[in-house]
C-alpha cells in the first residue's frame, strides 16, 4: 500500500495510543476544488509538524507533545508507524454537532470551531478509524512531493502492512466507536466492514 493521510505528529502519537479514534479534517489549500473526500478505506498516517501547534491541544496533549520529537520539518527521513480503516465517517455541517465530540480528542474547541469557519463550506469532517501498529516502524526518504498544505499523499514505495496489529482491543475500539456514533445521532456513514464488523486482530 502507498496511500497515506496527513496529520499532525501529536494527532497519530493520540490514534497511535489509542487515546483517540477519530479525526476531524477541513482539507488543505492543494486538496481539490471540493475540499477533503474520504477517498480511501484505508491508509498510513504520515506524521507532519506541518501547521502543527503547542496551543492547538489540550494541556494533557501539550505534555506529550513536549516530550516527543518532532517529526521531519525539513530533515530528511519520516517513520511511518500506524496505518488505519475508516470504520464511520460523517460530514458535519454545524459546529454545534462538531462540538459534541468534546472529550474524543485532543483539539482544543478553538481550533475546530477555526477548522470549522475555514474557508466557503462551512462543514467538517468527522472520521472514526481503527488504527494499527506496524510491526517496526519504517523510515522512508521525506520528499518534496510530500510537501504543503495537503491530506492525501501516494508514497513512492511501497510499504508492507503485514503482522500490523490494533492499538485497541476490539471491545475497547467498539466502546468508543459507539460514543463516537452516539454524539453524532447514529447517523455515520458505516462503511463496508460497520460498526458491529470489526476488523480483524491481526493484518496478514
Amino acid at each position: 500500500m502507498r496511500v497515506a493521510l496527513k496529520e499532525w505528529a501529536v494527532v497519530v502519537d493520540a490514534l497511535g495510543t489509542g487515546v483517540q479514534i477519530l479525526i476531524l479534517r477541513k482539507g488543505g489549500i492543494h486538496d481539490t476544488a471540493g475540499g477533503f473526500q474520504m477517498d480511501h478505506p484505508e491508509f498510513f498516517l504520515f506524521p507532519t509538524a506541518f501547521h502543527q501547534q503547542r496551543e492547538a491541544v489540550i494541556p494533557l496533549a501539550q505534555e506529550r507533545f513536549d516530550r516527543s520529537a518532532n517529526p521531519s520539518n525539513g530533515g530528511s527521513q519520516i517513520s511511518i508507524e500506524y496505518f488505519a480503516q475508516v470504520a464511520g465517517w460523517r460530514r458535519l455541517n454545524s459546529l454545534a454537532t462538531a462540538e459534541c465530540l468534546r472529550g474524543q480528542h485532543i483539539w482544543r474547541d478553538e481550533v475546530i470551531a477555526q477548522r470549522f469557519e475555514w474557508g466557503r463550506e462551512k462543514a467538517i469532517h468527522a472520521v472514526a478509524l481503527r488504527v494499527f501498529r506496524l510491526p517496526a516502524p519504517v523510515s522512508i526518504p521525506s520528499l518534496p512531493s510530500y510537501s504543503g498544505c495537503k491530506s492525501w499523499l501516494e508514497l513512492d514505495e511501497e510499504v508492507s502492512r503485514s503482522g500490523a496489529k490494533p492499538v485497541l482491543s476490539g471491545e475497547a475500539f467498539e466502546d468508543k466507536l459507539r460514543l463516537f456514533g452516539k454524539a453524532l445521532g447514529d447517523e455515520m456513514d458505516l462503511r463496508a466492514s460497520g460498526a458491529s464488523r470489526l476488523p480483524q486482530e491481526t493484518v496478514q
